[in-house]
Formats: C-alpha cells, structure tokens, sequence
C-alpha cells in the first residue's frame, strides 16, 4: 500500500499549506483530497510536490506491505 502520511509531515514543517498549494501552485483540492485518502495519484504530482516543498520522494510518499496488495 502506498501512505502518503509523509507527505503530510512534510507539509506541516514548510512554508506552505492547502491553502498555497491549491491558490499559489494550482494543485486541485481533488488532488490533495487523494493523497488525504491515500488514493492514486500520478507521478507528474510527486515530481511537482517534490519540487514545490523542495524535498525528496521519500518525504512525501511510502510503501507499507498489505494483504490487500495486488498478488504477485
């Protein structure tokens, strides 16, 4: 499963918000509803976070094993 609950903590130690992100940087709040939720997102938003927040990808997203996991 993909968590985005780095993304999150990254968010609350920058300069930014919700706010900024959807008003100053155009993300849609469907967007940051997605990541709130944990749901897809495309990789083009990742790279745009990565470099709106100036941080890595490591600081916005990660992987946690599940047994709801696609099967291999």
């Amino acid at each position: 499963m993909i968590d985005y609950s780095p993304f999150w903590e990254t968010l609350e130690k920058s300069r930014d918000s919700w706010y900024s992100l959807t008003n100053k940087h155009h993300l849609s709040n469907s967007t940051l509803h997605r990541l709130k939720h944990n749901k897809d997102v495309s990789t083009k938003t990742l790279n745009d976070l990565c470099r709106i927040l100036n941080c890595q990808i490591e600081d916005i997203v990660q992987y946690i094993p599940s047994d709801k996991d696609q099967k291999l």
